[in-house]
């Protein structure tokens, strides 16, 4: 009986040093620069003043010191201090942007959360105005920050006006923020923690009136919280609505397009950057049937891209009436017609799905069902352009190919004739392969080497039953980042290329559980560590 006291308090001092090392492992934790990939995501105060008909909004959720410090957590040793500078280049840039230096204005006193929302204006031929929020890690920093704020453009020559609207003081004047041309400002101090800065007196009077309308501002938005929830972290949250998707975002958008509103969630994720979104749309998706989980394995060769699509055919038709088709149609119309000959576009826009499009140093690869499409429809097409089907033997493979002869001439030659290549078809393991020649069919024939990079990327975003899936290498990654309006952006605001720092992305496109009127978006995209 003796033994159980001591039992009891060997147990005890047992739980207390393990609630201690818990403990001590949280606080290690939520202050490392590692936590930032669990970061809980949230609506900040600011959303408070940011109207919900606001065309574009971000609001931006952790310090700005803290990026630079997981570039540097994360970067291979040789690397840390490069990959830090590259994130406080890109974290003043954005500021500069705004009109403001980061170090000499912001740095002293700057919180977790800094939010920029553009307005739209009551003049239909008026640009919109725009309004900064910046959190303060404490009252006295924003007092400070506005008292010199408006110093040094007063002694700019700027006149100022203080004035007082719903009960609180606003100055404003017009100035010239940091490298740009006078024009309006205003500024407010609310609750002595916030600082608002807006592009004229009447942008700011307008996030002021919305802040005092819950049905007017995001941070009453019981669809935005809805949202917000979903997607559950980020260190960053965007909002956007269709003509800011086009214009700003470079999404085929307009005020009459599917999208209604969309809300993303950016977080770093290893070296590179994730993004979860969800885009309300105006009429539910058409179910489409779930990708089966064989149809990547069979895949048996390095590719550099790698799409999986549930049913072409109907993603293709535009001129139909389905919701998936108007909203992807385009994109998908675009990235077909770059492969080379017709055979990939003819192939995709009569298959019932699914469809597996494989991109290779020889050449395009696709797999469909052995029955899709329908032989006799793609022959005629296929004729009308002026190729003719013949069965070959290559390398024990039996392949049909389609081929013509066009008249090259060359020099001492004038009628020299040359066969140009559709594309080839042969069958095995239950599927039917497409390919730009037969090197492509015989090396999908021979291998047995899953495109293991790309199977990861496409397990890494978490839908494995998502209708369209995309996976690509660092090139063709970098090939389509370059004509994106928001990287070309970024590149700017770093003041430095950053492009050639891209291995890889990925992304997957799905409806968002049980809501029809919503459509999920997963991407990542991998960069040099």
């Amino acid at each position: 009986m003796r033994a159980r006291p001591f039992l009891v308090a060997v147990l005890a001092v047992a739980a207390a040093l393990l609630s201690a090392a818990l403990a001590g492992w949280w606080l290690l934790w939520n202050h490392s620069p590692l936590a930032l990939q669990t970061q809980r995501l949230e609506l900040p105060l600011a959303a408070r003043f940011v109207p919900r008909t606001a065309p574009l909004s971000l609001h931006w959720l952790v310090a700005p010191d803290q990026p630079a410090a997981y570039a540097r957590a994360v970067a291979r040793p040789r690397q840390r201090r490069e990959a830090a500078a590259a994130a406080e280049r890109l974290r003043d840039g954005a500021f500069a942007a705004a009109g403001l230096d980061y170090r000499s204005e912001l740095a002293p006193w700057l919180g977790s959360q800094s939010s920029f929302a553009l307005l739209t204006s009551a003049e239909a031929k008026q640009p919109p105005g725009w309004v900064l929020a910046l959190r303060s890690r404490d009252s006295a920093g924003a007092r400070r920050f506005l008292q010199r704020f408006w110093q040094t453009r007063s002694l700019a020559g700027t006149d100022l006006q203080i004035s007082s609207y719903r009960g609180m003081g606003l100055i404003s004047g017009r100035g010239a923020l940091l490298g740009q041309d006078p024009q309006p400002l205003a500024t407010a101090l609310i609750n002595d923690d916030l600082v608002l800065i807006a592009s004229g007196r009447g942008v700011l009077e307008q996030a002021l009136d919305v802040s005092q309308i819950d049905e007017l501002n995001q941070a009453a938005s019981e669809p935005l919280q809805q949202a917000v929830a979903r997607l559950g972290q980020g260190v960053a949250l965007l909002t956007a609505r269709p003509q800011a998707m086009e214009q700003w975002l470079g999404l085929p958008a307009s005020d009459d397009a599917e999208a209604i509103e969309l809300v993303a969630a950016l977080a770093p994720a290893g070296a590179g950057v994730s993004v979860d979104a969800i885009t309300q749309l105006r009429e539910p998706l058409p179910p489409l049937p779930a990708l089966p989980a064989e149809l990547p394995q069979q895949l048996q060769t390095p590719a550099t891209s790698l799409a999986l699509l549930s049913q072409p055919a109907q993603l293709l038709d535009s001129e139909g009436a389905n919701a998936w088709a108007r909203l992807l149609a385009p994109l998908l119309q675009r990235a077909l017609a770059g492969a080379a000959g017709p055979l990939p576009q003819l192939v995709a826009a009569a298959d019932a799905g699914p469809l597996l499009w494989a991109d290779q140093p020889e050449g395009w690869l696709l797999a469909t069902r052995p029955d899709q499409p329908a032989m006799e429809p793609l022959q005629a097409e296929l004729e009308q352009q002026g190729f003719s089907l013949s069965p070959l033997e290559s390398k024990g493979l039996t392949v049909q190919a389609w081929t013509r002869l066009q008249s090259r001439p060359v020099k001492g030659n004038p009628d020299q004739l040359q066969a140009q290549l559709a594309g080839a078809r042969s069958q095995e393991r239950g599927w039917a392969w497409w390919g730009q020649g037969l090197a492509v069919l015989n090396q999908q024939h021979e291998g047995r080497q899953l495109p293991q990079q790309r199977l990861d990327q496409l397990q890494a975003l978490g839908a494995p039953t998502a209708p369209l899936q995309w996976a690509m290498d660092g090139g063709t990654a970098q090939g389509l980042l370059r004509r994106w309006q928001p990287w070309r952006l970024l590149n700017t605001l770093a003041s430095t290329p950053l492009t050639p720092s891209v291995e890889g992305a990925a992304l997957s496109l799905e409806p968002d559980g049980a809501d029809r009127r919503a459509l999920r978006l997963r991407a990542s995209l991998q960069l040099r560590h």
